[in-house]
């Protein structure tokens, strides 16, 4: 017998990625990712050309230009910043340094399944907790609390069901769970939200020391691709990300990007107009069609066929079309599919395709 891992690794579910091809289609349009749908911005595409010829060079084990331009667009103190190789990076090293044998995560029922799978590494006890209409449920959560909870995890906006949790309701989460639990805010999408009254999480954690906002570059700043994220956390626990980090785990080309697409001219105001627009008239395109969509806050719509079977009917229609969309079973949702808001003429592509179907559906009842 060939080395073992310690108990509980191989009773973790790997990740599940959506697809991203097609065979036999000419065109294939991924909506399966949550990508943002106008692609790379142009001043982050240069960056990164003009990165080539450094590619021999360490990068900046700090990301210290990274921090500041991070600061300067959200109006943050750089030295609270930690950045790493995706907000997934951040995630498990806050799983590690905080959690362990004989401690508990808490997370919503169909919260991202990272949570999950970083919580059981580190060797915590994962509690998924009830949720109301698909949105986290802040006594159920606060109930499960326990002597061993070190772990609360939020996205808010939820993926993959696009719910958000009022700031009231989060401000009332994080009063109720003890000094001593760490509530992780994952504001992956907080770009696309469209409400004056949403705080990604800045405001909780310049309240005290027990608090954290991790946010990506992989949505609607295009850089999926190059595993870009960051975090905004009291000094303490900045502390402990710096100690337990990689040293250099931000590549040079990655920082390079980041910056310019920070500062890319109306990039995320025009992305996120696009996405308000085009996922309200989508859903309506759907709903006409009888299919139910849950309030979504993100640049994707849960779409519920009611039934699984159905939904994964739904999937291989779209699928024959080349049109990928994301099945979500592996969150407790097989009656539903998950479609990331593309282009105009994707989306329109996808009513058309689900029309049909669901028309079909019906003549055949």
């Amino acid at each position: 017998m060939g080395p073992q891992p310690r108990e509980g690794i191989l009773g973790i579910a790997p990740y599940v990625g959506g697809e991203s091809k097609v065979a036999g289609q000419n065109r294939t349009i991924i909506l399966s990712y949550n990508e943002g749908a106008f692609g790379v911005p142009p001043g982050a595409r240069a960056a990164y050309a003009a990165a080539a010829g450094e590619l021999h060079r360490y990068p900046d084990g700090g990301a210290e230009d990274l921090r500041w331009a991070i600061g300067a667009r959200f109006g943050l103190d750089p030295a609270q910043i930690v950045c790493g190789a995706g907000s997934d990076d951040l995630i498990y090293q806050l799983c590690l340094a905080y959690g362990g044998p004989g401690t508990e995560l808490i997370m919503s029922r169909h919260g991202f399944s990272v949570y999950e799978i970083a919580g059981s590494y580190a060797g915590c006890r994962v509690i998924k907790t009830p949720e109301r209409q698909l949105t986290a449920d802040v006594d159920a959560m606060l109930a499960a609390v326990s002597a061993a909870t070190r772990l609360v995890f939020l996205a808010n906006p939820n993926n993959p069901t696009g719910s958000l949790l009022p700031q009231g309701e989060v401000e009332r989460l994080r009063a109720g769970l003890p000094t001593d639990v760490l509530l992780v805010l994952d504001a992956a999408y907080a770009e696309y939200v469209d409400r004056p009254d949403f705080d990604a999480g800045a405001r909780l954690v310049d309240a005290g020391d027990n608090t954290v906002m991790t946010r990506t570059f992989s949505k609607i700043f295009g850089l999926g691709g190059l595993r870009l994220g960051w975090c905004y956390a009291p000094p303490g626990i900045v502390d402990v990300l710096n100690r337990v980090r990689s040293p250099f785990n931000v590549s040079l080309a990655a920082q390079a990007a980041g910056i310019a697409a920070l500062a890319e001219p109306g990039w995320v105001e025009a992305s996120r107009a696009h996405n308000t627009r085009t996922r309200g008239w989508l859903a309506a395109e759907l709903e006409r069609s009888g299919v139910r969509v849950w309030p979504s806050e993100g640049n994707f719509l849960l779409a519920d066929f009611g039934k699984p079977e159905k939904a994964g009917a739904a999937h291989a229609a779209l699928k024959a079309r080349g049109v990928i969309v994301r099945m979500v079973a592996g969150y407790g949702l097989p009656q539903c599919l998950r479609i990331t808001i593309g282009t105009a003429e994707e989306c329109a592509t996808v009513a058309d395709i689900v029309s049909g179907f669901m028309a079909a559906q019906t003549a055949h009842a």
